[in-house]
């Protein structure tokens, strides 16, 4: 396997705060790799130092082997497209794509071909001519990626660059993104504190959390076998509740003093132990078929929450104050479901997990 960047025990301080806390990770060659997390978390620490704007107090960091510490950032083989896309207004798509390429002083003919090229590879063969003025905000955002990929980086590093987009250009734009990485196969680095973007587009996500990894994993994985509290409430949604072991085989937890549920132990836990539940709103059944085998109880719905086909009811635990979020499923049968029904719900013991 061959991996464009690596990173080795990597630490950057602040005073006496640590943003980045020995992390290392593997990206591998054509693959996009995000790293996802809460504001202040330090991704942006760390991908400024993957660029060079900043050099770390411990650890490595090597491109395609080589180790690039010490090394300026334009003499690094990445580029960085940021939120704010600094495209030049004054100048043309040609222009600005060709603006690297001058400064690396190219005959004017390869200069040519090349801003032709990467226009065609990212679906904009008419445009060299346009004004930055006359683009849309996607149009926009290629013409930036365009700029960055004519100059042929090992890495292109990508920091929150849909977060000035409107949702629905962004939802756009998340497709585009992941189509234009796998024509192009240049490796991207993604920082993001979206999951939605982190979990449509890439190959690997990181999540980190207090200058930490937390987890490394497929969106898949990270979504269905989290492996710390943190990442099951910060992918997807969740219904979270404290609680205490009840007994251990068969795992059952106690919450809300009357419900027991049983379900999935992620750390090692013991008879006793605090712990907190995590609950899936889609993992929820409406209406359980009498014979499944699960976790059964009843809610009064408070509202519902009307968004297509993320549609979700917001209800109450019966004898209880908690309240519990559910997916309602596009099904006829429950399209009556209004504010104040009562129902019966049932959730599977493999989807109540829980973590220390």
């Amino acid at each position: 396997m061959s991996f464009d960047l690596e990173v080795d025990n990597l630490v950057r301080d602040f005073a006496s705060f640590r943003a980045v806390d020995d992390v290392s990770f593997q990206v591998e060659k054509g693959s996009f790799f995000s790293i996802l997390g809460p504001s202040g978390c330090g991704k942006t620490t760390l991908l400024r130092m993957i660029a060079g704007f900043l050099e770390p107090d411990d650890g490595d960091i090597r491109i395609r082997g080589e180790s690039v510490l010490g090394v300026p950032p334009n003499l690094r083989p990445v580029n960085l497209i940021f939120q704010h896309l600094s495209l030049f207004p004054m100048m043309d798509v040609n222009e600005n794509i060709a603006f690297g390429l001058k400064r690396r002083k190219l005959q004017s003919a390869q200069i040519k071909h090349k801003v032709a090229s990467i226009l065609e590879r990212v679906g904009l063969p008419e445009y060299g001519e346009k004004k930055i003025s006359q683009l849309s905000g996607g149009q926009k955002q290629r013409v930036a990626i365009a700029r960055a990929l004519v100059l042929e980086p090992s890495i292109l590093l990508l920091d929150e660059p849909l977060g000035a987009l409107d949702l629905k250009l962004r939802e756009q734009m998340k497709i585009e993104l992941k189509k234009l990485q796998q024509d192009v196969g240049t490796t991207f680095v993604y920082i993001t504190h979206d999951q939605s973007e982190a979990l449509v587009m890439s190959d690997q996500v990181a999540v980190m959390n207090r200058g930490a990894f937390e987890q490394v994993d497929t969106p898949k994985g990270l979504y269905a076998h989290p492996k710390s509290g943190f990442v099951a409430d910060f992918i997807g949604e969740n219904n979270a509740y404290a609680a205490r072991v009840e007994s251990a085989d068969p795992f059952r937890v106690r919450f809300d003093q009357e419900l027991v549920f049983e379900g999935r132990a992620m750390h090692d836990l013991t008879v006793g132990d605090q712990c907190q539940l995590f609950i899936r709103p889609e993992s929820v059944v409406i209406n359980p078929a009498p014979d499944e085998q699960l976790n059964r109880f009843q809610v009064q719905v408070k509202n519902v929450l009307f968004d297509g086909a993320n549609t979700k009811l917001l209800a109450t635990i019966a004898d209880t104050g908690l309240e519990i979020m559910t997916a309602l499923p596009q099904d006829k049968r429950f399209d009556h479901v209004s504010a104040g029904d009562k129902l019966e719900v049932g959730v599977f013991q493999d989807s109540c997990i829980c973590f220390r």
